[in-house]
Order: structure tokens, then sequence, then C-alpha cells
């Protein structure tokens, strides 16, 4: 078991035990792009919200979802706020005989939320019997656990590569397509066609999930629906709601308090 420090370096691939976890309170982290070779990892946190980025996607974690990494999957980790980290690393031979499966992301039911804690608390030496069993039940339980297809394909264009960096920082959000089509030069027909070959959305479908996700990571961070409603733009708080309904078949509220 290690529990790191804000940006101690860890090299999960240097380890030869098959199951290694790690816990970390950490705050605005960027973990930039990378991957395992020899390991396939478990990305979840119990509490605050992180985004995850990969060569072509991006995921939003919230505590009530956690993301499957294969090995040697290009991966990026960011969040701004604290967030209580987990990790746990498989030898990717032995990932392989459990769970044959490519990124994805899981719902965390309570019971694979405690075994996660647990998991990630052992000490990096052999498994005894009784860490074998919680393991088989673990697996179980992954192998039941519905997936998440809140996803977003990201648009790979050179033309688009520092907003779509703002956007991954956070740092802007992205605009109305008329305001975009100015800002970058690009105009509003070049635009859709870029977006749709690469996302398989509009420009606009795609701003609008954009902003679906971020919103779920505001109000995982505690934000009000006032809040996030003038933070992403939108004309009113009951418009957020609407939005937010028409997307998740729940309101704000609803949709955290059903995944507690």
């Amino acid at each position: 078991m290690a529990i790191l420090q804000q940006n101690e370096e860890f090299d999960a691939d240097s380890i030869q035990e098959k199951v290694i976890g790690i816990v970390s309170d950490m705050v605005m982290h960027d973990s930039g792009f990378h991957f395992h070779t020899a390991k396939a990892q478990l990305l979840y946190a119990p509490s605050g919200c992180m985004t995850v980025t990969t060569s072509d996607r991006q995921f939003v974690l919230p505590p009530f979802r956690m993301l499957w990494i294969p090995a040697n999957e290009i991966h990026r980790v960011n969040f701004r706020n604290m967030v209580a980290y987990r990790s746990i690393y498989f030898d990717e031979e032995y990932a392989e005989k459990h769970i044959n499966s490519s990124l994805k992301v899981l719902q965390v039911n309570p019971l694979l939320k405690e075994m996660i804690e647990r998991i990630c608390f052992w000490d990096w030496v052999a498994l005894n019997n009784n860490q074998e069993n919680i393991l088989k039940v673990f697996w179980n339980e992954m192998d039941d656990a519905p997936e998440e297809k809140l996803e977003l394909k990201m648009p790979e264009d050179r033309r688009f590569k520092n907003r779509i960096e703002e956007w991954t920082k956070r740092l802007s959000i992205p605009p109305m397509l008329k305001k975009l089509a100015e800002e970058t030069g690009a105009v509003e027909k070049t635009i859709t066609r870029i977006f749709k070959k690469e996302t398989g959305l509009s420009y606009q479908e795609w701003r609008q999930q954009w902003r679906l996700q971020r919103s779920i990571e505001l109000l995982v961070e505690g934000n009000s629906i006032g809040e996030v409603s003038y933070i992403l733009d939108f004309s009113s708080d009951s418009a957020f709601i609407e939005f937010f309904k028409k997307h998740t078949g729940s309101t704000p509220l609803q949709y955290l308090m059903k995944n507690e």
C-alpha cells in the first residue's frame, strides 16, 4: 500500500506484485498523458470528481463511477478540487484472466466501493488466502457492474488543439458556434463538418455533451444549481434543470441522490 503525496512520482510498471493499490488526497492535479505497459488500472474516487482524457475520448468520474483502463491505453487524469484518489493496478496477464475489456466506465455499488477501499490499503506483498477470496468477489462484482455510456469523443483537428486543451483543463467553456468561428477564423460550416467527421456530433451537439459532463463535475464539487447554471452560461436555473433532465432522465438533485 502507498499513500502518495501531492506530485509524488509513482511507477506502477516497476512493481512486480500482481495487485497494487495506491491512495492519495490531491487537489489541482494533471497527470499528463501516459500509459502503463505491464499493468491494467482501475481508477476511482470515493469523493470529488476526475476528468480522464484518452487519445480520442473524455470521461467524467464522479464518486459513483470508476474507469477500467487496459494496459498500454494512453490517458490523462485532471481534477481541480480535492479528490480522494484511489487506483488499483493489476498485472496485465492476471487482469486478462478475469476481465477481457477495453476502456470503459462502470457503476460502483456499495460493495464494490468497500472492496476497492480495502484493496487500495493492502501491503505490496504476495496475496494471502483471504485476499484471494476478496478478489474473487471483486471480479464477480466487476462482471455485473453496469456500464456508463457518458463519454465525449474529442476532435483531433490541429486548428482546435489549443481550444481543446483549454476545455480539458476547464480554463474556459466551448462558446456558441458563431463565436468559435470568429475566434478561430474557421467558417461555421467547416467547424460543423470537422466535428461531425471526428466526433460523430455536430459542434452544437458536442458542446451540449461537454456542458453535461462539466455540470456533473460542478454538482459533485458542491456547486449549487444557480452556480452551475451561471458558470455554464445557461439563460436561467430552470433552463439548466430542463437540459440536465433531458440528457440524464433526472433533475440534478435526483441524479446526485440516486447515486449516493
